[in-house]
């Protein structure tokens, strides 16, 4: 079946393609009504979504409400349906007040509906905006529904979008041992890959629980190849608010497992770096309560001193900034990495912390994953739906 799927879409893109591809002539999946339409007519659908979830200046849910599509159900991953959550925060269901629908929270304890929830829907669909690294966990969210749909007997219907970072492919490949919420598959902090291309990756590999195989239909982005820079025209999540932060967030995100502020309570999360006692550069700022987004951010209202990316060039996975903040903590007798679980989860693996740890150089540590990557490389080549 999953061969079907790629085959078929993939006919479907070439098509699509025209000679000369601009990134202004993208249409993401869910502006191809005409591809996935049939496939909910007389059925009742939910929809996994946020704020990015928005088609012609619209959002999914009222485009497909004025196409009649009986919507039923919104399943709301984390920072909530309206994106306005903070990182971690809980995401309570309830209704939404313009539509009425019911939001149904899949993150925090409940991370995957019921059965008895899943057998009142006909058709799940998800249209959310990834950001390419493998701990941003609406691809976990997506890994949880999917498990749910396969077991109620559901389809699944991926309405892809493109990956600002879709040009790496970098980091440790996650290890068993270390799987978590925030990396819950065998794949690189830097995946190269779309939510389409890992959903068939997902099905493809049986990474599903108890080898669980959903029907899964994904809907291509048109006009896309893997070499074209995309903007994201709406922020993902509260603190990546420009290409800036995306592109730096795989890179700085591992500080949040140090006494490191990256910048949460600022107007520049995720492009910078500091801390109050140890100097880590000469740009200074305060982290602050910012509503939505930071409610208690790291290091609040203390006098920060570190480094200022705003206008650092982007290089994927950069540890360099990770090594040299370790060094700066050891000199002072300081513990750096001040939850080695949460920063070995994060990685997937504790060999970057124990080789950080170690004084390793960047270039020895990327060496001692380069043949994972290969071999993920040559896994994930089935599956991709863009060249």
């Amino acid at each position: 079946m999953l061969k079907r799927i790629i085959t078929l879409f993939s006919f479907v893109l070439a098509l699509s393609v025209p000679q000369t591809l601009h990134a202004n002539s993208i249409e993401v999946g869910a502006s191809q009504f005409e591809l996935y339409i049939p496939l909910l007519k007389g059925k009742r659908v939910a929809l996994v979504v946020n704020q990015t979830s928005t088609v012609g200046g619209a959002h999914l849910v009222d485009a497909l409400l004025a196409k009649s599509i009986n919507v039923t159900a919104i399943f709301a991953p984390e920072h909530g349906f309206r994106g306005d959550h903070d990182a971690g925060a809980h995401v309570n269901s309830a209704i939404d007040s313009k539509t009425g629908l019911p939001i149904i929270s899949i993150y925090g304890k409940n991370k995957q509906p019921s059965l008895e929830v899943m057998q009142q829907v006909d058709v799940v669909i998800f249209d959310i905006q990834d950001v390419g690294v493998r701990f941003y966990t609406y691809i976990s969210s997506m890994h949880y529904m999917m498990q749910a749909s396969a077991q109620a007997g559901v389809p699944f219907i991926v309405l892809d979008r493109p990956n600002p970072n879709i040009a790496y492919v970098d980091g440790p490949v996650l290890k068993e041992p270390f799987r978590s919420f925030v990396g819950m598959h065998p794949i690189p902090v830097l995946h190269g890959m779309t939510v389409g291309e890992l959903a068939q990756m997902i099905v493809g590999e049986h990474w599903l629980d108890e080898g669980l195989v959903p029907e899964l239909t994904v809907i291509p982005v048109a006009n896309y190849t893997r070499d074209m820079a995309y903007s994201l025209p709406i922020k993902p999540s509260p603190n990546l608010p420009n290409d800036q932060a995306i592109g730096l967030y795989p890179s700085l995100c591992f500080f949040e497992a140090t006494p490191v502020s990256i910048g949460r309570g600022t107007d520049f999360p995720f492009q910078v770096l500091g801390h109050d006692e140890v100097s880590l550069g000469e740009f200074t700022f305060s982290p602050r309560p910012i509503a939505g987004a930071a409610s208690n951010p790291k290091l609040n209202g203390k006098h920060v001193q570190g480094l200022d990316l705003r206008q650092s060039k982007v290089r994927g996975l950069d540890l360099g900034w990770l090594i040299a903040a370790h060094e700066r903590f050891k000199m002072r007798n300081m513990t750096f990495f001040t939850s080695a679980d949460f920063m070995d989860k994060l990685a997937g693996t504790d060999a970057l912390r124990t080789a950080i740890e170690s004084g390793k150089s960047e270039h020895d540590i990327k060496q001692t994953w380069q043949a994972d990557l290969d071999e993920f490389k040559a896994r994930r080549a089935p599956y991709l739906l863009y060249h």
